[in-house]
């Protein structure tokens, strides 16, 4: 069995999306990412995204291998997974690995099957600034901005430069001000919206130095 027929025969036990075709209208926030591991960082991003955006819940998208990453120091898909379940601890985060199941690589055929799957909810894309300075290079970025609301979240030192970057400036006609950021979710793609928030000092990079530090194997 190749590498990518073991990760779409993956069936985590502990996933906890709705059955497919589930029907309600939800509006909901997807975070993605190789959460390797998962830290407060990431909950606190998605606790302001339920807050500030008026959102019903945030899923965490735990991908396979992001295809901009190294796989080297890439924990096993389960174990962070599991991970991202005990950092999130929220009855309104719900984490997934569905990228292993449908074979997607690349956000755009995520969102793309998701919509197909779920075609009462309401989808928006949750990102830090560091994403939005370098999105231009991901796989059919744009279809991201003009088929969902995309929310990006202040992330010192990359914001100056993020919204300099080309795709803030491709899409600069569809900002929203902050104080539309509570209708950024009903509002028809494409339209994003910058939101400042404090700085958190979790860092996936920091604590997997910190692991190899102190004689552990990296995650």
């Amino acid at each position: 069995m190749t590498g990518s027929e073991a990760t779409r025969r993956f069936r985590d036990p502990g996933d906890s999306l709705p059955a497919w075709g589930d029907g309600r209208r939800l509006r909901v926030g997807l975070l993605g990412g190789s959460f390797n591991p998962a830290h407060d960082g990431h909950r606190f991003i998605a606790t302001e995204a339920l807050r500030r955006l008026g959102l019903d819940e945030v899923w965490w998208l735990v991908s396979p291998q992001n295809p901009l990453k190294p796989t080297r120091g890439m924990a096993p898909l389960a174990e962070r997974a599991a991970g991202a379940r005990r950092v999130a601890a929220h009855p309104r985060i719900r984490v997934t690995t569905i990228e292993a199941r449908l074979g997607t690589r690349y956000t755009a055929d995520t969102l793309a099957k998701l919509r197909r799957r779920f075609p009462r909810t309401t989808f928006v894309w949750l990102m830090g600034a560091d994403n939005l300075d370098q999105i231009s290079r991901w796989r059919a970025w744009s279809s991201i901005f003009r088929n969902h609301p995309v929310a990006v979240f202040d992330r010192a030192p990359y914001s100056y430069r993020a919204l300099a970057s080309k795709a803030a400036r491709r899409f600069a006609r569809n900002r929203l001000p902050l104080r539309k950021a509570p209708v950024l979710a009903g509002s028809e793609a494409p339209a994003w919206v910058f939101l400042p928030i404090r700085r958190h000092p979790a860092s996936a990079t920091a604590i997997r130095a910190g692991r190899h530090g102190a004689g552990g194997t990296p995650a």
